[in-house]
C-alpha cells in the first residue's frame, strides 16, 4: 500500500463532511426506528410517551424498557464492536476479506453452543427444559466458550506462523467446526436443533438489561486497546519492515490486535449470535467515507457505520410481516453484500483510470 493511500485527500474530505454530519442522524434514525417497530409499531407521539414515562407501568413505556430499548442498545452496541473488529483484523492481516469469522473466533461459538445442545441431549429432558427457562444462557456460556478456545488457540498459533498462514487456519476451523456442528446436531431431536437454530439466525433481541454488564465491558476494552494501537497500525499498513524501522514490535502488535478482536467479537457472538458480514462490509464503507485508510481517521466512522448497518437491518426484521418473519444474516447479506461490490469496482475503476 502506498503512502498516497494512507493519507486523507482534502479535496474528497470536503466532499464528503456533508455525509459525516448526516451519519448521527441517521444513527438516531435508526435507533428511534427501531424503538417504533415491532408486532405493534409505535407511533412519533406513542414513542415520546413511552421515553418521557420509561419508569412507569404505562403499556408503551413497559414494551420499551423491558423489549425494545435493549434490543437496539443492543444492536448499536453489537454492529459497532464487530465493524471495529473487522477494520483491526482486515488492517493487521491487509486482506479486505478478513474478520471474525474468517478467523474461526464465530464459528468456535457456534460450536460450543452445539456442545450445549447435545450435553441436554445427553444429560436427558429435564437439562434441556432448564436451558430453555434460563433464556439460553447455556447457550451463551457455550457459545463464549467455543470462541474463547479458539481465540486462545489462534494466540498460541500467532506466535509461530506468519499472518496468512494464520488467516488461512482460522478459515480451516471454521470449516472443521461446521463439520462438527453438523454431526453433532444429527444426534440431538428436533427440538433441540430448533433451539441451537434460534440462536445460530443472530438475533439482537434476546439480550436482556442484565446482560450488558458482561456485554459491555469488554467492547469498551477492546475500544480503548483500538485507539491505542491506531499509529502502530497505520504503519503496518505501510508493510512490517517499514513499522519495525519506525520502532513497532510487530509479533506484540499482532498479539495485542488478535486480543482486542476477540474482546470485541466474542461478547456479541454469544449473546446475539453468529452476527455475518457486518466486519467485512463495515470497514470498506468507512473507508470509502472517511476517504482515508489510517486507522485513528477510521475508528469513529466504523463504529457509527457499524451501529447503523446493524440497526436498519434489525429494523427491517422487527417490521410487522403478517405472513412470515425474516432473519438478521439474510437482511444483512442483502444490505452489505451490494454495497461492497460497488466499492469494490470502484476502487478497480478508479485504480485503472489513474494508470
Amino acid at each position: 500500500m502506498s503512502t498516497a493511500a494512507v493519507q486523507a485527500d482534502p479535496a474528497a474530505d470536503r466532499r464528503r463532511w456533508p455525509w459525516a454530519l448526516g451519519l448521527p442522524l441517521l444513527l438516531a434514525l435508526a435507533f428511534a426506528g427501531n424503538l417504533a417497530a415491532g408486532q405493534e409499531m409505535l407511533t412519533p407521539a406513542q414513542l415520546l410517551r413511552g421515553l418521557l414515562a420509561l419508569g412507569g407501568d404505562a403499556p408503551d413505556a413497559r414494551i420499551l424498557r423491558e423489549l425494545r430499548l435493549p434490543r437496539a442498545i443492543a444492536a448499536l452496541a453489537g454492529g459497532a464492536a464487530l465493524g471495529l473488529a473487522g477494520l483491526l483484523l482486515q488492517t493487521l492481516f491487509r486482506n479486505p476479506l478478513a474478520d471474525a469469522w474468517s478467523l474461526g473466533l464465530m464459528a468456535g461459538g457456534q460450536f460450543g453452543a452445539a456442545l450445549v445442545i447435545v450435553a441436554g441431549a445427553v444429560v436427558g429432558p429435564a437439562a434441556l427444559a432448564m436451558i430453555t427457562g434460563l433464556a439460553g444462557l447455556g447457550i451463551v456460556a457455550g457459545a463464549m466458550l467455543g470462541t474463547l478456545a479458539v481465540a486462545l488457540a489462534m494466540a498460541a498459533i500467532a506466535r509461530r506462523v506468519q499472518t496468512v498462514t494464520l488467516l488461512v487456519l482460522g478459515l480451516m476451523l471454521g470449516f472443521l467446526a461446521q463439520g462438527l456442528i453438523s454431526i453433532l446436531l444429527h444426534f440431538t431431536s428436533r427440538t433441540q436443533t430448533r433451539i441451537f437454530a434460534s440462536w445460530n439466525d443472530a438475533t439482537f433481541a434476546g439480550v436482556i438489561w442484565q446482560d450488558f454488564a458482561t456485554l459491555l465491558p469488554p467492547l469498551l476494552i477492546a475500544l480503548a486497546a483500538a485507539v491505542w494501537l491506531a499509529k502502530p497500525l497505520t504503519a503496518l499498513l505501510l508493510g512490517e519492515t517499514y513499522a519495525r524501522s519506525l520502532g513497532v514490535d510487530v509479533a506484540r502488535l499482532r498479539r495485542l490486535v488478535l486480543g482486542a478482536a476477540i474482546l470485541l467479537a466474542a461478547p456479541v457472538t454469544a449473546f446475539c449470535g453468529p452476527v455475518a458480514f457486518v466486519g467485512l462490509i463495515v470497514p470498506h464503507l468507512a473507508r470509502g467515507l472517511a476517504g482515508t485508510a489510517r486507522i485513528g481517521a477510521l475508528i469513529l466512522p466504523t463504529l457509527a457505520l457499524g451501529g447503523l448497518l446493524t440497526l436498519a437491518a434489525d429494523l427491517a426484521v422487527h417490521l410487522p410481516w403478517r405472513q412470515h418473519f425474516l432473519h438478521l444474516n439474510a437482511i444483512l447479506a442483502l444490505i452489505g453484500a451490494p454495497a461492497v461490490i460497488v466499492l469494490l469496482l470502484r476502487a478497480r475503476s478508479l485504480g485503472g483510470a489513474a494508470r
